[in-house]
């Protein structure tokens, strides 16, 4: 059996497809590579920020659900999500800028062995910076250019998932006896006790961080993660790792195309949504590189209904 190579993506809730673009493009300088939609219910939008060139483990994405209520925080979710930049200093690049433009975010401080950096988006979105300088096994993606991120101090890709969770075997069930990955450390953070785990290379793009809580459920909405996807290489592993979470007891999706890769769903014992995602074949399937992100794309099953789904989606300039 071959490592899950890292995180592939994550995928979140917004109520507004525009505000959300405003705010990941504009504020955090990272680039939309694919506007689609969630091809379960085409009435919604998906959106996919990654690097320039839309990498595996690069890619933070979001249901638009207009009538998303508030979240109300607690256990059985992932909490945070990691987002990477290159040093120590872009930790204080970022403190700056999000200071400036009036965003929520902490100070600077030590998790995991790295320097970190924890804030808010417009919709409570909650969401880590970890510089790579202790951290960086794990190869990141190619900076996207914005006039005001130079780009040493651009966002580089996602860093570790950090789930709240009850019961901590539960989780550690599936991370360590059927996904594979290595314990690494704990330490004692302001939420509770933090666990590590780790696997392929480690570091920053290849880690899920757990805290056991025994707060209440959270009840999930507007700036709440859905789920975090890990990386395979492609589908021939993923149909192995299939067998494995089928011999290991847990209900699944079975192999889902999704175009620009192919996917596994499961949930763990404490509700907590995995999804196993292949690095291909990509977001270039049906655009240049160069202009990804600029024009409604849809999977071929879907391209017939075009018109009518462009009717019931509200238009997003990108630019």
């Amino acid at each position: 059996m071959k490592l899950i190579k890292g995180i592939h993506h994550v995928s979140s809730l917004t109520a507004n497809a525009a505000d959300n673009y405003a705010f990941y493009t504009n504020v955090l300088g990272m680039r939309l590579v694919k506007k689609t939609v969630n091809q379960d219910d085409p009435s919604m939008y998906h959106l996919f920020y990654a690097d320039r060139y839309g990498s595996p483990g690069t890619d933070f994405t979001f249901f638009e659900i207009p009538m998303a209520g508030r979240t109300h925080r607690g256990s059985q979710s992932i909490s945070s999500t990691g987002l990477r930049v290159q040093s120590d200093e872009a930790i204080s690049f970022w403190k700056k800028r999000l200071d400036a433009l009036q965003i929520t975010v902490g100070d600077p401080e030590q998790r995991a062995g790295r320097l970190t950096l924890a804030f808010e988006d417009h919709e409570g979105q909650r969401i880590r910076l970890f510089s790579d300088r202790n951290g960086a096994e794990t190869p990141a993606g190619t900076p996207w250019e914005h006039p005001d991120i130079p780009e040493e101090m651009a966002i580089i890709g996602l860093g570790p998932s950090e789930l709240t969770v009850r019961s901590l075997s539960k989780t550690e069930n599936v991370l360590l006896n059927v996904l594979s990955f290595t314990k690494i450390s704990e330490e004692e953070v302001k939420e509770g006790t933090l666990i590590i785990y780790s696997t392929a290379s480690g570091g920053n793009g290849a880690e899920v961080h757990v805290i056991q809580s025994s707060e209440a459920k959270e009840r999930p909405g507007r700036g709440s993660v859905h789920h975090v996807a890990l990386r395979v290489k492609d589908e021939e592993e993923l149909r192995t790792w299939k067998h494995t979470v089928d011999e290991a007891g847990y209900a699944n999706s079975g192999i889902v195309e999704r175009y620009y890769f192919t996917s596994l769903y499961f949930r763990d014992g404490n509700g907590i949504l995995f999804e196993l995602a292949t690095d291909g074949p990509g977001f270039h399937m049906d655009e240049p590189i160069e202009q990804l992100g600029e024009k409604l794309a849809l999977p071929p099953f879907l391209e017939q209904r075009r018109d009518e789904i462009e009717q019931k989606l509200k238009p997003i300039k990108a630019e």
